[in-house]
């Protein structure tokens, strides 16, 4: 993909250095690790199907939600626990469009509390093995317009899907600068590792790569 590199080196150089490590091991570490679950889910998975055809398809293994998740420009109500990616443990969002209620996208997550270096050099390893080198790798370093939150993004497009693998950083002050300390619990933005997969013309604006600025 033309202008793959735009936002990297200029980020890089004022990335969390512990994010820029993550890439660094990733790097060296072999590729040929890791079943990944993301190209058969993406078999199984129709853009614009409801959520009823979702839970056909997947049968006990989804739950409806009794109230749905708003995400944004979309909703969820269906929900597929005990997914792996990498043999991290994540948890599948089916991301319904408001509008048509068909399915926009879809955000496999590992749980808040898993979030680390380690989870996230396990994922990306299993996408590197699956779809080769990304057309894209964006860093967001600490700044305003990213709440304060380092973070990593890299980028697959195949066909006419978009595969993201995402990383967040948790922010200092998460665990400081509370009112009432760390008792008065998180203040900041908590660490959030994701993949998201969509159709090209379904990508989130929020996303680290639509932060970073291009030059040209």
């Amino acid at each position: 993909m033309s202008g793959s590199s735009n936002g990297w080196k200029p980020a890089a150089a004022r990335f969390h250095p512990i994010l820029l490590l993550v890439f660094v091991l990733a790097a060296r570490w072999s590729a040929a690790s890791a079943a990944d679950s993301v190209p058969e889910l993406l078999r199984q998975v129709h853009w614009g199907e409801t959520s009823q055809d979702l839970l056909q398809q997947f049968g006990g293994a989804a739950t409806q939600l009794p109230k749905s998740l708003d995400f944004g420009d979309s909703y969820v109500d269906v929900v597929l626990d005990g997914g792996t990616v990498g043999g991290v443990p994540v948890v599948t969002f089916f991301q319904m469009d408001k509008g048509t209620r068909g399915l926009k996208r879809v955000q496999l997550e590992r749980p808040r509390h898993g979030v680390n270096p380690p989870a996230f050099r396990a994922i990306s390893l299993a996408l590197h093995a699956a779809y080769g080198r990304p057309d894209k790798i964006c860093l967001t370093p600490v700044t305003p317009v990213g709440g304060y939150q380092a973070a990593a993004q890299e980028l697959w497009v195949r066909g006419t899907d978009v595969i993201s693998a995402i990383y967040r950083d948790t922010t200092l002050e998460a665990f400081e600068g509370c009112l009432f300390g760390v008792a008065s619990g998180h203040c900041g933005l908590t660490g959030q590792l994701l993949v998201r997969i969509s159709p090209a013309d379904g990508a989130a604006e929020p996303d680290p790569c639509f932060l970073v600025p291009h030059r040209g």
